[in-house]
């Protein structure tokens, strides 16, 4: 008998204070696939993880997301390539976790929106 109720995340939700400005952000600057869009949503693809941009139904949606983690094949030149298109940065690359072989990467910037995001790779020593 299978007892997993939740199979995948299907779907996160941004929410955006401008609907224009956050999908030029996502679509120009962070590289993403626009599925979609509404004069209220905007959906991308990333990598069988949809994105959902909206502006907040009700006041009580009107806050920050939760941190999302880009996963990036090489961040410090993922991190130069954005910081040339004027994404804003919170700091720069740093080691957060070694595994043995394997140190784990991040860096965290925020979206036109003030909601904070990350990239993050994984480098085999």
């Amino acid at each position: 008998m299978d007892t997993t109720m939740i199979k995948s995340v299907g779907q996160i939700g941004i929410p955006v204070k401008d609907i224009n400005r956050a999908l030029d952000f996502y679509k120009e600057k962070l590289g993403l696939s626009l599925l979609f869009n509404t004069d209220s949503m905007a959906f991308f693809e990333c990598d069988g993880l949809r994105l959902m941009l909206s502006l907040p139904e009700k006041d009580e949606f009107a806050h920050s997301s939760a941190v999302i983690y880009f996963q990036v094949t090489n961040i410090k030149d993922t991190y130069e390539r954005l910081v040339s298109k004027e994404v804003i940065f919170i700091d720069e690359p740093h080691v957060v976790a070694k595994m043995g072989q394997t140190e784990t990467w991040m860096v965290f910037f925020k979206d036109t929106e003030d909601n904070t995001h990350a990239l993050m790779s994984e480098v085999q020593e």
